[in-house]
């Protein structure tokens, strides 16, 4: 064989690339780990998908239109107005999910009153399925959160149980909403009752009746459970999802909603499209409602006027005995009358535009404006602004329940509110002139028809004028009551803009959980690629040598010899077992040593092979005594030293004390002769280390060494030297001066790679020559080696203790440190 020379390249690890094919064969090596993985994801999956309950979604349709109904007059409607249906809808769509609303539908359903079932795995709400109804009374305090258990005895008993920790227990009462603490006894809470007996204690209160056609089973225990009122508003309010049902029909909303109770869903679906309708419509009665209690308050003052003025009338002619006037008379006073009705319709106009200004410049709330129409004002712009300011305010009302204040949306509806309000205040300055102008006209015309009369009697001029006041009084009063009787017929006649088109029901379906496809999906990806990815990442940090290809990147240096596997009870495998397949391999060494010492000039007798490695552990000891034993056997004189004088061992193996060694030879304290042992194994002599000393490096590079390796050159044909670790110790480098070619043991799976640099910067510097390695722990696997030509694929083999001693079949070595070493030999 060639002898290599000192110029060795050096092979940075660091310009390894990522080896996908070993990390290919590293997964498909461990394919039982992925197949365990999977299978657990999978059993867990199925479990969940045991427990989980159904999960359902329901759907209900809305519409939102935009009727008119028209108030007095065909220009002007009391219907209040929210800005087109657009305006409504975006409504719609923020009511749903605001606290107030779901407080309404909360409280109208009782979802605060749970009727559960204990199942399988959890407790099922059986809603409108228990055989029982608990009616609350609401002025009465009901436990929170604390389940109480109905056992029926019969058909008309049962047993009402709760068990307390401590003397309170909070309660609420829904009539308000407050919860307080209620005193209770601790412990178990026991009563027999009666269905339909009232129930009065400090912590429920009620009655509790039967469902006819659901069947008492007496075998079952049924629970009822209060919780508390503002949790589970927060708990519904934003469950029901709202949208547009298309972009072509914007108009129609879409509700629906998740739940494990579909007769659930339905309920509270169906109460907020009701509850959306009604309170839509109670705020499109606003505007009526105001005006019809403007009119009210009008009526009651100018009924009270007219019985005044009708008891001034009969006091008057019971005293002055007149009832009539003239027929001339007569037709005076009648246009005298007609000029009045307009005197006093101008006057109300004008006291409400005063009253009207008076508000919109002291008031913050303008949603309580009667309609202008209501005292007969017909002007268009009045109306519109009116209508416009309302309907904003009452917008700025609903904001306020979802939307802090202080939101950019509150002061852009506070401007279109100041600026309407603007216009509406020149508006009615304008209007009440124009009006004042009027009236002034008027009362003319009224002085020159007053001055026809002024010839008359006294009396019957009395008389005129208590019956003018009649006559103004009873005109307003008709007036009035006939805008009232208007206004009461468009507020009963008005219907909700919001229609049900298709109302939530349970016909069956809805089932969307629990996906259990999809959960066995997730659960063999999770499988799969969660026992990769501890792969990949053990794989990428991996920093040890896994076969002979990674050794040929890495370094330059031969291999000349791969050493398997082999399990046996001490280190003479070649000895003991001279046809196992490790026994061939140590030969195959030997026929390399053989070329590799041909190449070397022949004046020496003896040739030194020195042994070594990175740190212990990686088979020095094991390949030192097995290589001399091959040597041996082979008629070869041959002498193994010890020098690893840290850490001896080479003795245990050929059952000899390590009293003496060369140790003692170094210090003078014995001869040579005296501490070689001939061992059991023909022509292979061995000499210990001996007493471990507190100078180990000063002694091997003493002259007494030198003298020493002389001499057993005379006596023997080969010399095998058991060093200490390259990588941890400077003796191997004292030592290798000695030695004619060196063995560099390499353990895969076990050496690092960055001691190949050590070894490659030595070689390199000239600190030891003639270097070989030899992989130890060899398993041929198709993940690696695949670039080197020969080898030995073993299926069995030994091992290594912390410091290279060896694996043996007894009970030192623990089977957890063993399943530790096989798992990290795996990963």
């Amino acid at each position: 064989m060639t002898q290599y020379t000192d110029d060795v390249e050096e092979i940075d690890s660091g310009r390894i690339g990522f080896d996908f094919r070993g990390f290919l064969f590293k997964v498909l090596t461990l394919w039982k780990l992925i197949v365990l993985s999977i299978g657990f994801a999978l059993i867990i999956a199925y479990l969940i998908n045991l427990r989980q309950q159904n999960v359902y979604r329901l759907e209900s349709l809305i519409s939102i239109e935009n009727d008119q109904n028209p108030f007095f007059t065909a220009n002007t409607s009391i219907s209040f107005n929210w800005g087109g249906v657009s305006g409504k809808v975006g409504t719609v769509m923020t009511t749903v999910a605001t606290r107030s609303h779901n407080e309404l539908v909360i409280d109208s359903l009782e979802f605060y009153k749970s009727y559960l079932y204990e199942g399988q795995y959890h407790m099922l709400d059986i809603y409108k399925s228990a055989p029982f109804e608990f009616h609350i009374e609401k002025n009465g305090y009901q436990l929170l959160n604390n389940a109480i258990s109905i056992k029926f005895e019969d058909d008309k008993r049962f047993t009402l149980q709760a068990s307390f920790s401590g003397s309170n227990s909070n309660a609420q009462r829904y009539s308000d909403k407050k919860v307080s603490p209620v005193s209770v006894v601790p412990g178990d809470f026991k009563k027999s009752l009666t269905i339909g007996e009232p129930i009065k204690l400090p912590f429920l209160n009620g009655t509790i009746s039967r469902r006819d056609d659901i069947a008492i089973d007496t075998s079952k225990t049924y629970y009822l459970k209060f919780s508390d009122f503002d949790q589970v508003v927060n708990q519904y309010k934003n469950k029901v999802v709202i949208g547009t049902f298309s972009k072509q029909s914007s108009s129609v909303l879409k509700l629906s909603m998740i739940g494990y109770n579909k007769a659930k869903l339905v309920d509270y679906l169906n109460a907020t499209s009701d509850i959306l309708s009604q309170t839509e419509l109670r705020q499109k009665n606003l505007y009526a409602t105001n005006t019809i209690k403007f009119i009210d308050s009008s009526l009651r003052a100018v009924n009270n006027d007219l019985k005044g003025v009708v008891d001034e009338m009969n006091t008057f002619r019971r005293a002055n005995k007149v009832f009539n006037v003239t027929d001339e008379i007569s037709q005076v006073t009648f246009r005298l009358k007609d000029l009045d009705v307009e005197n006093e319709q101008g006057k109300i106009k004008l006291d409400y535009l005063k009253s009207l200004e008076t508000y919109l410049q002291t008031k913050d709330d303008y949603t309580n404006i009667a309609a202008p129409s209501s005292v007969g004002i017909e002007e268009s712009n009045i109306q519109s602004s009116v209508a416009t300011i309302t309907g904003l305010a009452v917008q700025r009302q609903n904001l306020e329940y979802t939307t802090k204040e202080g939101n950019i949306l509150f002061k852009d509806i506070d401007r279109q509110i100041s600026s309407e309000k603007n216009v509406l205040l020149e508006t009615l300055k304008s209007t009440r002139a124009t009006i004042s102008i009027q009236l002034n006209a008027i009362a003319q015309r009224i002085a020159r028809l007053e001055a026809e009369l002024q010839d008359l009697p006294e009396d019957q001029q009395q008389y005129l004028r208590i019956e003018r006041k009649i006559n103004i009084s009873q005109q307003a009063y008709d007036i009035f009551l006939s805008k009232r009787s208007e206004a009461a017929i468009v507020k009963a006649a008005n219907v909700s803009d919001i229609k049900v088109i298709d109302g939530a029901k349970d016909i069956g379906g809805g089932l969307i959980g629990p996906n259990k496809s999809l959960n066995y999906m997730m659960a063999l990806m999770i499988g799969f690629f969660l026992p990769l990815a501890l792969i990949f990442i053990v794989y990428l940090l991996d920093n040890t040598i896994h076969g002979s290809d990674e050794v040929l990147q890495l370094s330059s240096i031969p291999i000349i010899g791969l050493v398997g596997k082999y399990k046996y009870k001490n280190n003479l495998v070649v000895f003991e077992k001279p046809k196992s397949a490790v026994a061939e391999s140590f030969r195959a060494i030997r026929s390399s040593l053989k070329f590799i010492f041909r190449n070397q000039k022949q004046d020496e007798n003896a040739k030194v092979l020195m042994i070594t490695s990175s740190v212990s552990g990686e088979g020095k000891t094991f390949t030192s005594i097995n290589i001399a034993t091959v040597y041996a056997l082979s008629g070869v004189k041959t002498i193994l030293l010890g020098l690893d004088l840290r850490k001896p061992k080479i003795f245990g193996d050929f059952n000899i004390e390590n009293e003496k060694g060369i140790v003692n030879t170094l210090i003078g304290d014995a001869p040579l002769n005296e501490v070689m042992v001939q061992t059991h194994i023909d022509n292979l002599t061995i000499i210990p280390s001996g007493p471990i000393p507190p100078n180990p490096s000063e002694l091997l590079v003493g002259s007494s060494l030198d003298a020493i390796i002389n001499q057993l050159k005379q006596d023997f044909d080969i010399i095998i030297l058991d060093t200490p670790p390259l990588g941890l110790v400077s003796d191997a480098l004292e030592l290798a001066n000695y030695a004619d070619a060196t063995i560099f043991m390499i353990r895969l799976d076990y050496t690092r790679k960055g001691m190949l640099q050590m070894i490659n910067t030595k070689y390199r510097n000239g600190e030891i020559k003639n270097v070989h390695y030899v992989l130890n722990f060899y398993k041929h696997k198709s993940n690696h080696n695949y670039g080197y030509g020969y080898g030995y694929g073993y299926g069995y083999g030994y091992g290594y203790g912390s410091y290279g001693s060896t694996y043996l079949e007894n009970d030192t070595y623990s089977i957890y440190k063993r399943s530790l070493r096989w798992i990290k030999a795996k990963l």
